[in-house]
């Protein structure tokens, strides 16, 4: 299997992110890897979609660490891909890191993904769900059961009733972010509740959801693939994450601690309810921010966090993740066209 992973950049790609879990998973399996900055993406006069990747090592790689120094070092292969010799293109990289004079990053790597599944080659997550998937306006399109009430506005007025309405705490963050970056809790004086809205509403729409008391508890990140949780050995691809101090966000970036995770029956059910939507747009890996018993965010691109839940779990979860993408290379290989790329990327 050649299998091209698209990161926002090479160079900044850390040992402990989920995607050098996935990657040095696939070279220890024997595959081709290669990994290519979304930037230095190529569209080329026969159609074909590529770029100049850095390429992976070989089965023998020692660790993630040893996998990122091959391919950011100065000896670093550099190898020219096209889509007519991938199996798998995997979109990995953060659309909402992409900000400022890189605005146009944003969307480029889901729209080079679209065209290159018009040379058969398998594109996880499905290109164009991810198109309106990687908003946080996608979360409103799952059942009222698993979220808490929300709206979606710019207006100071309506985001005041709302905090009326709701005992007066609420959380506030922007349509697209990630990472705890501007999300705040609003308390029952409100005092900043304005400038927090214009803050926010300068770039972007503001989401306004009510304030789950469990979440001063932590949340719980439960990884799926193919529309189930992730379970190897008996153990759920998850990690618990503990807000640190004061601060009420759990986010790693944001200074939050991992702990093992006790998914429990309510856990799995959200997983039921989210999974059947998950298959039908296509998205093959997606993690799920849980807290209580209501979802707070789905994450369909980048989500992270899957090393650490190996390592709190003592289970390699990125081998197990790998052997379902070989899976989908045998069946794209058998049925070519006959089968949608919507449909393969979360066949079992």
């Amino acid at each position: 299997m050649r299998i091209l992973f698209v990161v926002n950049d090479v160079v900044t790609e850390v040992d402990r992110a989920a995607t050098t879990v996935l990657a040095t998973s696939a070279s220890r399996r024997g595959h081709d890897v290669f990994v290519l900055g979304v930037g230095d993406l190529e569209y080329y006069e026969d159609g074909q979609v590529g770029g100049e990747a850095r390429r992976g090592p070989g089965t023998d790689v020692e660790s993630q660490q040893a996998f990122l120094d091959a391919v950011q070092g100065e000896d670093a292969v550099r190898e020219a891909v096209r889509t007519d010799a991938l199996d798998v293109i995997w979109l990995r990289y953060n659309p909402s890191e992409e900000v400022g004079e890189r605005a146009w990053a944003q969307h480029a790597g889901i729209l080079f993904g679209q065209v290159a599944l018009e040379h058969g080659v398998v594109v996880l997550n499905h290109p164009y769900s991810l198109s309106w998937a990687i908003s946080k306006m996608y979360f409103q399109q799952f059942p009222e059961a698993v979220r808490p009430p929300c709206i979606i506005t710019r207006s100071y007025d309506r985001i005041r009733e709302f905090h009326d309405a709701h005992e007066g705490r609420i959380v506030l963050k922007p349509l697209m972010g990630y990472g705890g970056a501007d999300v705040f809790m609003v308390r029952e004086d409100a005092d900043n509740l304005r400038q927090i809205v214009e803050s926010i509403a300068r770039s972007s729409y503001v989401i306004a959801q009510e304030f789950l008391p469990a979440a001063a508890d932590g949340d719980t990140r439960l990884f799926m693939v193919n529309g189930k949780p992730l379970v190897v050995d008996g153990k759920y691809a998850a990690v618990r994450r503990v807000a640190g101090g004061d601060d009420f966000r759990s986010n790693m970036s944001a200074g939050g601690k991992p702990e093992l995770p006790e998914v429990d029956e309510e856990m799995v059910r959200l997983a039921s309810i989210v999974g059947p939507k998950l298959v039908k747009d296509g998205l093959f890996f997606a993690g799920l921010d849980i807290v209580g018993d209501k979802l707070v965010e789905i994450n369909t691109i980048s989500a992270g966090g899957l090393n650490i839940a190996g390592r709190l779990q003592g289970v390699d979860f990125g081998d197990a993740v790998i052997e379902k993408v070989e899976r989908k290379v045998f069946y794209k290989h058998h049925y070519g066209e006959h089968i949608r790329n919507i449909e393969i990327a979360t066949l079992e």
